[in-house]
């Protein structure tokens, strides 16, 4: 084809888009705009699949959940969708080329999630609402696929992986200052603190949760020597929006969970043993379990409530008395405890918590925010609600995933000789750590904004691990023209 032939056709096409879409706009079907945009998303999912990850990233702070409590069923809005095209592509990709390294297959951590999948798959077929847990299955898959089991792929290339962190950091902090300039124009007080961050994030909890999950690694690009200092100066703005955005979240288990994990940074920092720290938390756990009544009745005698004062909303974190969150949560706990109690090898089914456990309510438990609607959240535990949901197996499989990840951090941050890559993975681990803790009291990974940067985050110490080990390796990684679209 000549220059003059496709010049023909440029101008042809063109003109009958324009066309097209005029007739769409003048009948008032404005969708017509949309078009290049799917084309060229279509495009890139044939020729750049990474590039639709990172495009998934960086619209994941921005996307809007739409969802339907009656039959179970909500998406986010334009990530999921694009998450389910990855999911598809993925899959075909493997059977086009029969193969998949085998070495991301033989991680301990990727064993650990595909037993967790194929027992969220048995506990589907004997769930009590089978479409509620395929739903939960699917998703699930949708977010671990391309963002684990490819993401792994894309982290060959050493420069995706702080491209990957900043492209959810860079639209996250357009989402805090709407937040935070929301919160100014009502003073900053603790009740309008719970939703100002709506429509992007659903409450307060999952805001805090995925600010925490940032901080850490944000403090590490600060404190990195190996960087530039404007780069350096960037990446402390940053840290520092996302501190103040921390605090003025009021969310608790959001700063509980980030204070236990610098407690562990510490304890890295210090190359504490592994053995002082089992005794200290074993000898913790008995003196609770010796003193647990004189210790229930002092946290009883609290009766400070949540409050826009920081000192009181601190406070207010041991209030098992009159603070409505918090006696909601120990309600949640023990509605999803008896639920396991009736059901303890296969569970009542993936995602079906929020539909079932209103039967399982104690009349005395209930509070003032108690509801048998099935439309105010799920049972508030990363662990409790596999528990109730898919059996004591199913939470064992989800904690020997957060465990392993951990130690995969760990030995990464401890074995690799590149000042770089053990900063990174240390701030990668200690922000996962503070997500884990956090799912005590809140679970976030059926949603977009979590699950992306928590499996983001194991894809790249797994890379790290199998890649990754110094950065001789990473350079010459870098030079290679790794195909992985």
């Amino acid at each position: 084809m000549t220059d003059r032939s496709k010049l023909i056709w440029v101008y042809l096409f063109s003109i009958l888009f324009i066309a097209f879409n005029s007739y769409l706009i003048v009948n008032d079907y404005l969708w017509g705009a949309l078009l290049p945009v799917i084309l060229f998303i279509t495009i890139l999912y044939f020729i750049s699949l990474d590039k639709i990850i990172l495009l998934i990233t960086f619209f994941t702070p921005i996307a809007i959940n739409m969802e339907n409590v009656d039959i179970g069923i909500g998406i986010s809005i334009p990530t999921e969708p694009l998450m389910i095209g990855v999911l598809i592509f993925f899959f075909i990709k493997i059977i086009h080329e029969s193969k998949y390294d085998i070495r991301i297959l033989k991680q301990p951590l990727t064993i650990a999630i595909i037993i967790n999948l194929v027992w969220l798959l048995f506990t589907s077929i004997t769930s009590e609402m089978p479409v509620v847990s395929f739903k939960f299955l699917f998703s699930r898959l949708w977010f671990i696929v391309p963002f684990y089991f490819f993401a792994i792929l894309m982290f060959k290339k050493y420069s995706n992986i702080k491209l990957f962190i900043w492209m959810y950091v860079v639209p996250f902090a357009g989402i805090i200052i709407y937040t935070i300039f929301n919160h100014a124009l009502r003073g900053f007080d603790q009740e309008s603190g719970h939703w100002v961050m709506r429509p992007f994030y659903n409450d307060h909890t999952a805001y805090g949760a995925t600010i925490a999950l940032y901080i850490p690694i944000l403090f590490g690009f600060t404190i990195n020597k190996e960087y530039s200092q404007s780069s350096r100066i960037v990446s402390f703005v940053f840290f520092a929006l996302f501190v103040l955005a921390l605090i003025l979240s009021f969310s608790r288990a959001a700063w509980i969970s980030l204070a236990v994990a610098v407690g562990v940074l510490i304890i890295v920092l210090l190359r504490i043993k592994f053995k002082w720290v089992l005794l200290s938390i074993v000898v913790v756990f008995g003196l609770f379990f010796t003193f647990q009544q004189q210790i229930l009745d002092q946290l009883e005698r609290n009766e400070q409530d949540s409050s826009s004062n920081f000192v009181e909303h601190i406070q207010s974190i041991s209030n098992i008395t009159s603070d409505a969150s918090n006696l909601e949560r120990v309600n949640r706990w023990q509605s999803a405890l008896r639920m396991f109690d009736e059901r303890p090898f296969w569970g009542w089914g993936p995602g079906t918590y929020q539909f079932l456990y209103a039967p399982f309510q104690m009349s005395q438990e209930k509070t003032i925010i108690s509801t048998n609607a099935g439309d105010l959240g799920n049972a508030h535990s990363e662990y409790i609600g596999p528990l109730a949901e898919s059996g004591l197996f199913g939470m064992l499989t989800i904690l020997a995933i957060f465990g392993i990840s951990i130690y995969l951090g760990l030995r990464v941050y401890h074995k690799s000789k590149d000042s770089e890559i053990r900063i990174i993975s240390l701030g990668l681990v200690i922000g996962l750590i503070s997500y884990y803790i956090h799912g005590f009291l809140n679970n976030f990974l059926n949603s977009d904004k979590a699950s992306v940067p928590v499996w983001g985050f194991m894809a790249i110490l797994v890379a790290l691990h199998i890649y990754q080990n110094n950065k001789e390796q990473s350079l010459q990684i870098e030079k290679d023209e790794i195909d992985v679209k």
